[in-house]
């Protein structure tokens, strides 16, 4: 039985899978916004970054499925200035991933404005990845700027399975960066991408990478939907080839996942443009490649196909196994759960769904 964890602008959702779809179970953080939700599966901690109005972000855990949520402490900048001199403040906790599995304590957690913060207790306390933050490249506000928010943020953060001292970063926008050395220095690898909202659309940095993702079964195939294309690297991101399809679609977008056991299958939902951000010609649209986007077609046997305004954000798209499930701004949820790929509406009344996961 798998659990669904559904972050909304109003709280977490969880779902269970029945025989018949998706049950709820329970809701957590009424009337929040849960923008981050990460489990972590050496202990099964479940961990929730939640937006308060008033108090700003909070950062919770829970050791218990979701019954008692205790609270840690927030990153903090700590004196850590802007490019414009001002100070940072923690704006958005938006990503969290473990260290590697000779690292038992260690989480990473990404954030707006862009800070990287290293746990090594488990999460009790962060510290300021200071390498990353003192990049060169972070002085220049044509390098990393904001994109959808008023500074860059990071949102993608992930480990090498097979090293732990390797890591990337995905940053909006200053593009991907990668560590060797467990964060003690950064290299940016952008090398293929394509910025095309710059005067110089081939810069080393200052792209806009809207999701990352590592092929769990081959560590050298990294994927991404990025503001300008649909990209993937089979060396590691030394270079990113463009598998966008010509006329548009799969283009501009959000959501991505790869399937487990296939490093060039992988599937996208397109949002019209940056300027119009609905569902390409009103229609909701899964596009599925098996071919390392070679060619693509759409799985979206189930999707309305007219005058459908929701879009899918970056966090909001998850698989495991046979089981796949999005949420849209408009609050709808979709499964399917089936090799024939077929969606169901589990929900329709919803608020926007900012992230997933499946446990």
């Amino acid at each position: 039985m798998e659990t669904v964890l559904a972050g909304t602008a109003k709280g977490l959702i969880v779902y269970t899978t029945t025989t018949n779809g998706l049950q709820l179970e329970a809701i957590h953080f009424t009337g929040f916004a849960v923008n981050m939700v990460y489990v972590d599966e050496r202990a099964g901690r479940w961990w929730a970054g939640v937006a308060h109005k008033h108090w700003g972000q909070k950062l919770h855990y829970s050791d218990d499925q979701g019954v008692s949520w205790p609270e840690t402490e927030v990153p903090a900048f700590s004196g850590a200035e802007l490019p414009n001199g001002n100070q940072a403040k923690l704006r958005q906790i938006w990503c969290m991933q473990r260290g590697g599995h000779d690292q038992a304590n260690v989480l990473w957690l990404g954030t707006d404005p862009g800070g990287l913060f290293r746990s090594n207790d488990g999460g009790q306390t962060f510290s300021l990845v200071k390498s990353l933050w003192n990049h060169p490249s972070r002085k220049s506000e044509m390098q990393w700027f904001g994109a959808g928010s008023n500074y860059p943020f990071i949102h993608s953060i992930v480990v090498d399975p097979e090293d732990s001292q390797h890591i990337y970063v995905a940053v909006s926008c200053a593009g991907v960066f990668e560590s060797v050395d467990d964060g003690e220095s950064w290299h940016p690898r952008n090398q293929g991408l394509v910025a095309a909202y710059l005067p110089n659309p081939h810069v080393e940095v200052g792209h806009d990478p809207h999701h990352l993702v590592m092929a769990k079964s081959n560590p050298r195939v990294l994927w991404q939907q990025n503001h300008c294309g649909v990209f993937y690297s089979d060396d590691g991101g030394g270079r990113w080839q463009d598998v966008s399809v010509v006329d548009g679609i799969p283009h501009y977008g959000f959501a991505l996942v790869v399937d487990e056991k296939d490093a060039g299958k992988a599937w996208v939902i397109p949002v019209e443009s940056d300027e119009q951000r609905v569902a390409p010609s009103l229609q909701l649209n899964v596009y599925e490649t098996d071919d390392f986007g070679k060619s693509w077609h759409t799985q979206s046997k189930g999707l309305p196909q007219e005058s459908v305004f929701d879009i899918v954000l970056r966090q909001a798209f998850a698989k495991k196994e046979e089981l796949m499930v999005f949420g849209t701004t408009n609050g709808n949820l979709y499964y399917s759960y089936q090799k024939e790929i077929y969606w169901n509406q589990v929900a329709a009344h919803l608020t926007k769904v900012n992230t997933l996961l499946i446990v």
